[in-house]
Protein backbone atom coordinates (compact mmCIF):
# COMPACT_ATOMS: atom_id res chain seq x y z
CA UNK A 1 0.00 0.00 0.00
CA UNK A 2 1.18 3.39 -0.92
CA UNK A 3 2.27 5.74 1.92
CA UNK A 4 -0.41 8.23 2.75
CA UNK A 5 0.80 11.98 2.42
CA UNK A 6 -1.05 12.32 6.31
CA UNK A 7 1.33 9.30 7.50
CA UNK A 8 4.37 10.92 5.73
CA UNK A 9 4.16 14.76 7.11
CA UNK A 10 2.96 12.68 11.20
CA UNK A 11 7.11 10.79 10.27
CA UNK A 12 8.14 14.52 9.01
CA UNK A 13 6.41 15.88 12.31
CA UNK A 14 7.95 13.43 14.41
CA UNK A 15 11.47 13.47 13.37
CA UNK A 16 11.65 17.28 13.20
CA UNK A 17 11.83 17.36 16.84
CA UNK A 18 14.12 14.64 17.41
CA UNK A 19 17.25 14.98 19.32
CA UNK A 20 20.31 13.47 18.13
CA UNK A 21 22.19 15.10 21.81
CA UNK A 22 20.16 13.50 24.55
CA UNK A 23 20.22 9.89 25.16
CA UNK A 24 20.66 7.17 27.92
CA UNK A 25 22.79 3.96 28.02
CA UNK A 26 21.38 1.43 30.31
CA UNK A 27 24.06 -1.19 32.11
CA UNK A 28 22.24 -4.81 32.91
CA UNK A 29 18.76 -3.35 32.50
CA UNK A 30 17.62 -6.43 31.07
CA UNK A 31 13.93 -6.65 32.13
CA UNK A 32 11.22 -6.27 28.99
CA UNK A 33 9.11 -4.08 31.10
CA UNK A 34 11.56 -1.62 32.07
CA UNK A 35 13.78 -1.75 28.24
CA UNK A 36 10.09 -0.98 27.19
CA UNK A 37 8.95 1.56 29.45
CA UNK A 38 12.15 3.35 28.65
CA UNK A 39 12.17 3.27 25.19
CA UNK A 40 8.44 5.17 24.95
CA UNK A 41 10.19 7.88 27.76
CA UNK A 42 13.00 8.18 25.24
CA UNK A 43 10.23 8.40 22.41
CA UNK A 44 7.89 10.69 24.53
CA UNK A 45 10.51 13.57 24.89
CA UNK A 46 12.25 13.05 21.37
CA UNK A 47 15.68 11.30 21.95
CA UNK A 48 16.68 10.05 18.81
CA UNK A 49 18.37 6.68 20.21
CA UNK A 50 19.89 4.99 23.31
CA UNK A 51 21.83 2.58 24.00
CA UNK A 52 22.71 -0.65 26.13
CA UNK A 53 25.40 -3.40 27.54
CA UNK A 54 23.02 -6.92 28.14
CA UNK A 55 23.84 -9.65 30.73
CA UNK A 56 26.17 -12.15 28.66
CA UNK A 57 25.11 -10.64 24.98
CA UNK A 58 21.66 -11.57 25.61
CA UNK A 59 19.26 -10.02 22.66
CA UNK A 60 17.26 -7.11 24.54
CA UNK A 61 13.44 -8.03 23.99
CA UNK A 62 10.24 -5.94 24.45
CA UNK A 63 6.91 -6.26 25.67
CA UNK A 64 3.41 -4.00 24.94
CA UNK A 65 4.87 -1.45 27.44
CA UNK A 66 6.84 -0.13 24.76
CA UNK A 67 4.15 0.43 22.38
CA UNK A 68 5.87 0.16 19.13
CA UNK A 69 8.47 2.43 20.52
CA UNK A 70 11.22 0.26 19.58
CA UNK A 71 10.60 1.10 16.24
CA UNK A 72 11.60 4.68 16.43
CA UNK A 73 13.81 4.98 18.87
CA UNK A 74 16.84 2.14 18.31
CA UNK A 75 18.91 0.84 20.74
CA UNK A 76 22.88 0.21 19.99
CA UNK A 77 24.30 -2.44 22.09
CA UNK A 78 27.82 -2.02 23.23
CA UNK A 79 29.92 -4.86 24.96
CA UNK A 80 30.61 -3.01 27.89
CA UNK A 81 29.85 -0.05 30.01
CA UNK A 82 33.65 1.40 29.73
CA UNK A 83 33.62 0.88 26.14
CA UNK A 84 30.02 2.62 25.84
CA UNK A 85 31.00 5.64 27.54
CA UNK A 86 34.36 6.04 25.43
CA UNK A 87 32.44 6.18 22.51
CA UNK A 88 29.40 8.57 23.46
CA UNK A 89 32.40 10.78 25.03
CA UNK A 90 33.60 10.48 21.11
CA UNK A 91 30.61 11.62 19.91
CA UNK A 92 30.57 14.94 22.14
CA UNK A 93 28.53 13.50 25.30
CA UNK A 94 29.18 14.87 28.53
CA UNK A 95 28.45 11.61 31.32
CA UNK A 96 26.11 12.03 33.73
CA UNK A 97 25.82 8.63 36.07
CA UNK A 98 22.89 7.80 38.31
CA UNK A 99 25.69 6.36 41.21
CA UNK A 100 25.17 7.43 45.00
CA UNK A 101 28.83 8.41 45.57
CA UNK A 102 30.14 11.17 47.55
CA UNK A 103 30.64 12.99 44.74
CA UNK A 104 27.18 12.70 43.61
CA UNK A 105 24.87 16.09 42.80
CA UNK A 106 20.71 16.86 43.01
CA UNK A 107 20.05 16.46 39.37
CA UNK A 108 18.59 19.35 39.09
CA UNK A 109 21.59 21.36 39.91
CA UNK A 110 23.03 20.16 36.43
CA UNK A 111 23.01 21.62 32.78
CA UNK A 112 21.53 19.15 30.43
CA UNK A 113 20.66 21.50 27.64
CA UNK A 114 24.31 20.65 26.14
CA UNK A 115 24.74 16.57 24.59
CA UNK A 116 23.90 14.62 27.40
CA UNK A 117 24.07 11.06 27.87
CA UNK A 118 22.09 9.63 31.12
CA UNK A 119 23.91 6.15 32.10
CA UNK A 120 21.58 4.34 34.64
CA UNK A 121 22.43 0.28 36.11
CA UNK A 122 20.20 -2.53 36.93
CA UNK A 123 18.02 -1.40 40.33
CA UNK A 124 19.54 -4.46 42.26
CA UNK A 125 23.67 -3.43 41.86
CA UNK A 126 23.07 -0.11 40.26
CA UNK A 127 26.38 1.21 37.81
CA UNK A 128 29.49 -1.12 37.50
CA UNK A 129 32.33 0.14 39.53
CA UNK A 130 34.64 0.47 36.53
CA UNK A 131 31.56 2.40 34.53
CA UNK A 132 30.88 4.58 37.58
CA UNK A 133 34.25 5.37 37.58
CA UNK A 134 34.28 7.24 34.07
CA UNK A 135 31.10 9.13 34.15
CA UNK A 136 31.60 13.39 33.79
CA UNK A 137 28.90 13.58 37.02
CA UNK A 138 26.98 11.42 39.64
CA UNK A 139 23.60 12.54 39.77
CA UNK A 140 20.98 11.36 42.52
CA UNK A 141 17.07 11.65 42.28
CA UNK A 142 16.38 12.70 45.85
CA UNK A 143 14.12 10.99 47.71
CA UNK A 144 11.29 11.72 50.84
CA UNK A 145 10.26 8.50 51.69
CA UNK A 146 11.98 4.73 52.86
CA UNK A 147 13.24 3.50 49.76
CA UNK A 148 16.61 5.41 47.80
CA UNK A 149 16.08 5.06 44.59
CA UNK A 150 13.26 4.96 42.04
CA UNK A 151 12.52 2.05 39.90
CA UNK A 152 15.04 2.03 36.53
CA UNK A 153 12.59 3.37 34.42
CA UNK A 154 10.60 5.79 36.14
CA UNK A 155 14.52 7.29 37.17
CA UNK A 156 14.86 7.46 33.90
CA UNK A 157 11.92 8.87 32.48
CA UNK A 158 12.52 11.99 35.21
CA UNK A 159 16.37 13.05 34.30
CA UNK A 160 14.59 13.02 30.11
CA UNK A 161 11.77 14.81 31.47
CA UNK A 162 14.48 17.42 33.13
CA UNK A 163 16.49 17.53 29.81
CA UNK A 164 13.52 18.58 27.81
CA UNK A 165 12.60 20.79 30.18
CA UNK A 166 15.75 22.74 30.24
CA UNK A 167 15.91 23.06 26.66
CA UNK A 168 12.21 23.68 26.33
CA UNK A 169 13.10 27.03 28.16
CA UNK A 170 15.96 27.64 26.66
CA UNK A 171 13.98 27.57 23.07
CA UNK A 172 16.75 24.52 22.36
CA UNK A 173 14.66 21.94 21.15
CA UNK A 174 13.82 21.33 17.86
CA UNK A 175 10.63 21.98 15.57
CA UNK A 176 12.25 21.87 11.98
CA UNK A 177 14.69 18.89 11.74
CA UNK A 178 17.52 20.85 13.32
CA UNK A 179 18.15 18.57 15.69
CA UNK A 180 19.95 15.95 13.09
CA UNK A 181 22.60 16.93 10.29
CA UNK A 182 20.53 17.44 7.06
CA UNK A 183 21.85 14.21 5.64
CA UNK A 184 21.43 11.56 8.92
CA UNK A 185 17.53 13.36 8.97
CA UNK A 186 16.96 11.96 5.29
CA UNK A 187 18.20 8.82 5.64
CA UNK A 188 15.81 8.34 8.88
CA UNK A 189 12.75 9.90 6.96
CA UNK A 190 13.21 7.27 4.39
CA UNK A 191 13.93 4.20 6.64
CA UNK A 192 10.65 5.27 8.40
CA UNK A 193 8.67 5.44 5.69
CA UNK A 194 9.85 2.59 3.75
CA UNK A 195 11.16 0.00 5.70
CA UNK A 196 11.35 -2.42 3.43
CA UNK A 197 12.77 -0.31 0.81
CA UNK A 198 15.16 0.69 2.82
CA UNK A 199 16.70 -3.01 3.59
CA UNK A 200 16.52 -3.68 -0.21
CA UNK A 201 18.72 -0.80 -1.13
CA UNK A 202 21.35 -1.94 1.86
CA UNK A 203 21.41 -5.31 0.39
CA UNK A 204 21.63 -4.03 -3.05
CA UNK A 205 24.39 -1.72 -1.51
CA UNK A 206 22.54 1.42 -3.64
CA UNK A 207 21.87 4.85 -2.22
CA UNK A 208 18.26 5.51 -0.83
CA UNK A 209 15.88 6.97 -3.97
CA UNK A 210 14.67 10.26 -3.29
CA UNK A 211 11.05 11.08 -2.13
CA UNK A 212 9.02 13.92 -3.50
CA UNK A 213 6.95 16.32 -1.54
CA UNK A 214 4.08 14.02 -0.51
CA UNK A 215 6.68 11.16 0.37
CA UNK A 216 6.20 9.14 -2.53
CA UNK A 217 9.21 7.48 -3.86
CA UNK A 218 10.28 9.30 -7.00
CA UNK A 219 12.13 6.72 -8.78
CA UNK A 220 11.14 3.72 -10.77
CA UNK A 221 12.35 0.32 -8.77
CA UNK A 222 11.91 -3.09 -9.77
CA UNK A 223 8.13 -4.24 -9.48
CA UNK A 224 8.89 -6.79 -6.58
CA UNK A 225 10.50 -3.55 -4.39
CA UNK A 226 7.55 -1.49 -5.63
CA UNK A 227 5.02 -4.47 -4.23
CA UNK A 228 6.59 -3.56 -0.76
CA UNK A 229 5.82 0.51 -0.51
Amino acid sequence: MPLLPRRFERLKAVLDRRMGDLTVLLEYVDKPHNLSAILRSCDAVGALEAHAVCLGKRVPTFNDTAQGSQKWVPLHLHPSGPEAVASLRQHGFLIYGTHLGVNAVDYRRCDFTGPTAFVLGAEKWGLGEATAELVDQAIFIPMQGMVQSLNVSVATATLLFEALRQRQAAGMVPQHGEGLDPERYQRLLFEWAYPDVAAWCRREQRPYPPLDHEGAIAENLPRTVRLRT
